[in-house]
């Protein structure tokens, strides 16, 4: 991993046979298993252990709990549980399906995505620009950035992990179709620089990153801080701005991969219509599945001043 590149390494080396990855080595194998197995055999098995997850993953619960109820007032407290037991089950069916990303052929990749909306991806390429997607952190993000990176050249980015293996593996499943995956440290200038090489990447709008340059934007039910540079980086890379959405469907035992038409660039013209737009971007993508997102992020961490914090 050279200051260089700024991108993560992913061959494979020696290190990773130490002792200390045993456990996590075993945890992929099962991962490779699953992903073997055929989805009408392997979701059935996902969906019974998704019923052990619950009782255990008490802390995680609790944020999606807090993270719902701010999000959704008008929903009553069965709705919520209901909503984060449908949350358990998809996260379970996703990550069992994980291996198949690694060692299943790009024709099956290609058959597991239905892929709809590529005009809009086509209308940008014939206008000779890159596209940065928008896509929340929902459960099936990499099926939809592996599929798209099968249509055009795509590059992400990504917090690295502490444990060196399974940064090494989820690296390796998301780089497989050829794109690099950045690290965060690489900063806005490498993507600006990828856009320029007419490569796309997907960009995550949805975390919270603390008070520096956020706006506080209406967010479904509450406010959220929102940091807005997606608009400037856009622009400056001669770039399309394409929401996305996904979700998996437990009877065809797909993915529906959808991509949404640009938003405006009169739209984004100042931070406070860029995050306001952005916001509904993510409105749009996390209304359409949200039973996939990921609720157990804080992703209402930073509130306006005078407001306590919803996760105590």
């Amino acid at each position: 991993m050279s200051r260089q590149t700024k991108h993560f390494d992913r061959r494979f080396q020696l290190a990773l046979l130490h002792p200390k990855y045993w456990v996590t080595w075993l945890a992929i194998g099962l991962l490779v298993i699953f992903g073997i197995m055929p989805a009408w055999l392997r979701d059935p098995i996902a969906k019974v252990l998704a019923k052990l997850v619950v009782p255990i993953a008490k802390k995680p619960i609790g944020i999606a709990r807090a993270n719902l109820s701010a999000c959704f007032p008008e929903k009553s407290a069965a709705e919520i549980e209901t909503l984060i037991n449908n949350n358990v089950e998809n996260f379970v069916l996703v990550l069992l399906s994980q291996g198949e990303l690694l060692i299943r052929s790009k024709a099956h990749l290609r058959r597991r995505v239905n892929l709809m909306g590529f005009e809009h991806v086509k209308a940008a390429q014939a206008a000779g620009q890159p596209v940065i997607f928008i896509m929340p952190h929902v459960w099936p993000i990499d099926y939809a950035g592996l599929r798209l990176n099968l249509e055009l050249p795509m590059v992400t980015m990504a917090k690295a992990h502490k444990n060196g293996l399974f940064n090494w593996f989820n690296n390796r499943v998301r780089s497989s179709c050829g794109g690099h995956v950045y690290m965060r440290e690489a900063g806005i200038r490498a993507l600006l620089a990828e856009l320029k090489r007419n490569n796309s990447f997907f960009y995550l709008p949805d975390e919270d990153l603390g008070p520096d340059q956020s706006v506080f934007t209406p967010f479904l039910g509450t406010v959220k801080a929102t940091l807005p540079v997606v608009g400037r980086l856009a622009q400056a890379g001669n770039a399309q701005v394409l929401p996305v959405k996904i979700g998996y469907n437990q009877v065809t035992r797909q993915f529906d991969l959808t991509v949404m038409s640009a938003i405006a660039t009169e739209d984004m013209v100042g931070k406070e219509n860029e995050a306001l737009a952005l916001n509904k971007a993510v409105e749009q993508v996390i209304l359409a599945y949200p039973e996939q997102y990921m609720w157990f992020l804080r992703l209402l961490k930073t509130r306006p001043e005078g407001q306590a914090s919803i996760y105590q």
